[in-house]
């Protein structure tokens, strides 16, 4: 498909673990500016229900840049400059960790990780 103004949001989990915990990614997307993406994580080997999942992501030709995170429970934190522009929710259930990134601009085009928190 040819677009006007097309970028690749393009995300990637992190590696597995010594302990057989594992974050597999969903597939690469690309989407128009305004348009909002919802990316997934699946996990395994340990519960979200008790761990702090983070996202996170790297532009182009730039360094690593938190998103935000979500807690054992609901809540949630967000870098100060990216309020209101990513919502994070988890179906515990389903060991899914999704990312809702809103009214896309051009200069969200990155890879996006999930990450689990070490603590």
């Amino acid at each position: 498909m040819i677009m006007d103004t097309p970028y690749s949001n393009r995300f990637y989990s992190s590696l597995p673990d010594s302990y057989g915990q594992s974050l597999t990614s969903s597939a690469s997307v690309v989407k128009r500016p305004g348009e909002s993406v919802t990316l997934s994580c699946t996990v395994s080997g340990f519960s979200m229900s008790s761990s702090w999942m983070h996202w996170i992501r790297q532009k182009p030709g730039q360094g690593l840049e938190w998103i935000g995170f979500i807690d054992g429970g609901t809540g949630t934190i967000f870098a100060q400059s990216l309020q209101g522009q990513f919502s994070i929710t988890k179906d515990t259930n389903k060991n899914m960790l999704y990312l809702e990134v809103k009214s896309l601009k051009a200069e969200d085009t990155a890879v996006y990780y999930c990450a689990k928190d070490s603590h």
